[in-house]
């Protein structure tokens, strides 16, 4: 018997996850120099961090030899949400709380829901605390809600909702979602994943955060690596009851945002000026984009996130005709959608590099 058949069952089970690929790999295997490789694979600000963030990072070096004080950015978070300290649990990146609520309600013998083509973490989660997961198949590549809530068992213990979701950029509106909670038996988690909040456009955005008070299985999850630019420091957070955010916070591991990650945080979550300038380029790169895909006649999926998934035929052969050009994008037949391609919104000028690269290979 191998060592792989003494790990357990549920690990055995988990398919790990595949990030973009990095720059580095693609000019060592393509030969091509870094400076001429675009990278739109995995949703990062093309702006890079907040000026703000980017100086309080750089002054919290001088702290390095102290274990990190989480004070600051949670009074922070504090202000920024409305909601008192004790509702806010920190984590080393959203990935982090996301497993924290698995180990927290999940285990053998309890069920999961999640929907087909939703975010990999969330099966990832839960098949490490052992559940059984329910998937749902999608309603127009995102939440079915109604088939979700039917999907309810007495075992079942938590719901994962992204919105909008990733990798589809799908957006359920509100007053569904509020509908949605409402018919949840009080004893279900619904986790609310709002990695790309800051993306909505304002007119269709909600204070979710007011739920909480209505909702106490409610738990808001959001992150500091899109909009703000902070994938590289791994920090986020969740928003929950009180009672939910104490029991999360018993099986965090102690420390587990550095002293880096905090001080930029903290800072880039007061740097306004920033995150409105990143939502302006997002917006218009979609129009660049969407327009690049209109003349080469793919069709794509609405999104409110910081990219758009589009169809092409053969996913496969295309992503590695990109390659070749030194255009990285993300291939998602991981996420049971071989034919389609996901394209991060960069600058005006990566995305025209993505343009003509598609040019060459359509």
């Amino acid at each position: 018997m191998s060592l792989r058949d003494q790990s357990l069952p549920n690990v055995r089970a988990i398919s790990p996850y595949l990030p973009g690929k990095p720059i580095t790999q693609l000019a060592r295997e393509m030969g091509i120099p870094v400076e001429r490789i675009v990278k739109l694979a995995s949703n990062e600000n093309p702006l890079g961090m907040s000026p703000k963030a980017k100086a309080a990072m750089e002054k919290a070096i001088a702290t390095l030899e102290r274990y990190p004080d989480d004070f600051d950015l949670k009074h922070a978070l504090s202000g920024h949400s409305g909601l008192a300290m004790e509702h806010i649990v920190l984590g080393n990146g959203s990935n982090d709380v996301l497993d924290l609520i698995a180990r927290v309600f999940l285990a053998p013998g309890r069920s999961a829901i999640f929907s087909q083509h939703a975010f990999a973490v969330y099966p990832l989660a839960s098949l490490s605390a052992g559940a059984e997961l329910i998937a749902v198949p999608a309603k127009d590549f995102g939440h079915d809600l109604e088939a979700m809530r039917d999907a309810i068992r007495p075992d079942t213990r938590l719901i994962w909702i992204a919105n909008p979701n990733n990798p589809t950029g799908t957006f359920l509106p509100y007053p569904q979602l509020k509908t949605f909670m409402q018919a949840v038996p009080g004893d279900v988690i619904v986790v609310l994943d709002e990695a790309y909040n800051e993306y909505i456009p304002p007119t269709e955005r909600a204070n979710t955060t007011a739920w909480l008070a209505e909702f106490p299985n409610l738990v808001i999850t959001r992150t500091f690596s899109k909009i703000y630019g902070l994938a590289g420091l791994r920090i986020g957070y969740a928003l929950a009851s009180a009672e939910i955010a104490d029991l999360m916070n018993r099986v965090r591991q102690p420390f587990n945002c550095n002293n880096l990650a905090l001080a930029a945080a903290t800072a880039a979550l007061d740097d306004h000026e920033f995150v409105a300038r990143s939502y302006a380029l997002n917006r218009a790169g979609m129009e660049q984009i969407l327009a690049g895909l209109k003349r080469f006649g793919f069709s794509h999926i609405p999104s409110h996130g910081n990219f758009i998934t589009f169809k092409v035929g053969d996913a496969a052969s295309l992503n590695q005709k990109l390659l070749q050009q030194g255009v990285i994008v993300r291939p998602i037949g991981g996420y049971g959608m071989p034919e389609w391609l996901r394209v991060t919104i960069g600058t005006e000028a990566e995305n025209q590099r993505f343009i003509e690269a598609m040019d060459k290979v359509v």
